[in-house]
């Protein structure tokens, strides 16, 4: 099944958000060989793709995990988790309608 990982923020969090960026990074690389990201990234600061010193205000995941369990786990193991950069982490059941989802595994 499919989750949202929405975190928020702590306030000006842009130095510790790029120092754990690399493991962050590659933890979603990972959930994206195997074919479970459907999607990732920043929420910024401010209303531009590239938000300068404002940095970041959050995140939001949606990837494949076998159970809210795990995906809460996954979760609470983020690097961001471990650095400070996450004030909160809420874990929610997604239910993708459009676009028309692929199916775990399909070519």
């Amino acid at each position: 099944m499919l989750y949202a990982i929405i975190a928020t923020d702590v306030p000006n969090s842009l130095e510790k958000r790029l120092a754990a960026r690399p493991e962050h990074l590659e933890r979603l690389q990972q959930l994206d060989r195997e074919g479970r990201l459907v999607l990732a990234g920043p929420h910024p600061a401010v209303d531009n793709n590239d938000p300068g010193e404002a940095g970041f205000s959050g995140s939001l995941i949606v990837a494949r995990f076998e159970s809210l369990d795990e995906a809460q786990a996954w979760a609470g193991a983020d690097p961001f988790v471990a650095a400070g950069v996450y004030k909160d982490v809420l874990v929610k059941p997604f239910k993708q309608t459009l676009p028309a989802p692929v199916e775990a595994g399909a070519v």
